[in-house]
């Protein structure tokens, strides 16, 4: 059997079943998982143009964001320790009225991509203004990304209307239409912030496109409290009024729920994002992932943004997820590591409709892997491969990455980007920034 690259590593961690395989290879030709075999059957049947050894190491698909705002990350502490309404209301959105054009979003999706990348992130789900331009650096990077169609009922540099943002959707649809790595979303950003008119167009050409639908959903108590003050209806209510209560619907956060809610997300098929580490920074509420879970909603696992997190390190958020479902539900067995594993990567590509191309380590799925080193001091010994990664490992220990079967990370070094630059053109802006703050 012929491959482009062989991958010995002690422990293979496909996902799609619990556990981990000993001892084992993965073989990648065209980009693709053609072989996952034991060492000593791969070194004799598999003839490779590569062979990568390590020892150590655990492969893991790699990890899906499946909720940020890339662009924010040039924002990354600029508005610390406040709630939500105010965060956004007094810090975010003036400074993003004041700084968001194509060359902020190129450079702050650089820098996110870069993060992501070297904490075991190939995959992210992204909402923010000029999508175009954040898909087009990710392609750069060899990343794979699904860019949000934000839509948002206030004028911003990306558009002014309605009609402008769904014209400017269409066609970074189509810009993007077949691209192997970058794939879009509809992304109205919340009930609280987009009408009903929009919603309701929303619904119809998600439909029609066959399209996910990207939106924060009860987020906090107040935006509860206000959609009842204004309509009489809980945001989820209104959303199921308006038809968009459905398989695509990607709701992120999901902190204040009733029985009633969950039971019609189980029965609808709509799908939850789960941002533990925002939730808890922003005070925003606990997402009832074990009760979700329990009902069969698929649940992923994102970070939100830089500015929020304040960080886009998939590795920590498993462990946050994993903790605070067993605090809230007062259950040591509520979200075991398997589990936050697979929130952090196959539900996520589930959730984007693209679970037939990544998300598990399978034969015919894109080689998109991570190899983590658990061969330090912080995650010996070693019992367990899968609670070691997610209890106990850092994102400095993820030391390759491939996507596509393309190397993006050897040895922590970006192969893809230029970090030198990346970093010289974020002091930049901290300063233009902070300056004009001052």
């Amino acid at each position: 059997m012929q491959a482009d690259l062989l991958i010995h590593a002690d422990w293979v961690i496909p996902v799609e079943s619990p556990g981990a395989l000993e001892h084992h290879s993965v073989a990648i030709e065209d980009g693709r998982i053609t072989a996952i075999a034991p060492y000593t059957e791969a070194h004799s049947q598999i003839d490779a143009r590569e062979v990568v050894s390590l020892p150590g190491h655990a492969l893991i698909p790699g990890l899906i964001n499946s909720h940020t705002h890339s662009p924010m990350s040039l924002f990354r502490g600029l508005a610390d320790d406040m709630p939500l309404m105010s965060w956004l209301n007094d810090h975010i959105w003036p400074a993003e009225a004041r700084w968001v054009h194509e060359e902020f979003v190129a450079d702050g999706s650089r820098l996110a991509i870069a993060e992501m990348i070297r904490s075991g992130t190939t995959c992210f789900n992204d909402m923010y203004f000029f999508p175009d331009v954040t898909g087009r650096v990710a392609a750069q990077a060899g990343m794979r990304a699904v860019v949000g169609l934000i839509l948002i009922d206030f004028p911003s540099a990306w558009a002014n209307d309605a009609d402008g943002y769904f014209d400017r959707a269409i066609t970074v649809h189509d810009q993007f239409r077949n691209d192997p790595l970058v794939r879009t979303a509809f992304a109205p950003h919340a009930p609280y912030s987009v009408s009903d008119a929009p919603l309701r167009r929303v619904a119809v050409l998600a439909n029609e496109l066959d399209l996910p639908i990207h939106m924060h959903v009860h987020e906090t108590a107040a935006e509860v409290r206000g959609s009842l003050e204004q309509s009489g209806l809980r945001p989820i209510e209104r959303l199921r009024q308006l038809d968009l209560i459905n398989p695509a619907l990607l709701a992120v956060h999901m902190t204040q729920l009733e029985r009633d809610e969950i039971e019609l997300f189980a029965d609808s098929g709509a799908q939850v994002v789960h941002c533990p580490e925002s939730n808890l920074k922003l005070a925003s509420g606990n997402c009832p992932v074990s009760q979700l879970i329990d009902v069969g909603i698929n649940v992923a696992l994102g970070t939100d943004g830089a500015a929020s997190n304040n960080d886009l390190d998939m590795l920590g958020e498993m462990r946050a997820a994993a903790l605070q479902a067993k605090g809230v539900s007062a259950d040591a067995c509520a979200l075991p590591a398997d589990q936050a594993l697979r929130m952090a990567s196959l539900n996520g590509a589930r959730a984007l409709g693209i679970s037939q191309e990544t998300g598990s380590l399978q034969l015919g799925k894109s080689a998109d892997i991570v190899a983590v080193d658990l061969a330090q001091p912080e995650t010996q010994p070693l019992f367990n491969p899968v609670s070691q990664i997610v209890y106990a490992a850092g994102r400095e220990q993820v030391r390759h990455v491939w996507i596509s079967g393309r190397q993006v990370l050897k040895d922590r070094a970006l192969t893809t980007i230029d970090l030198g630059d990346t970093l010289q053109r974020t002091a930049t802006w901290r300063e233009r920034i902070q300056a004009e703050s001052a």
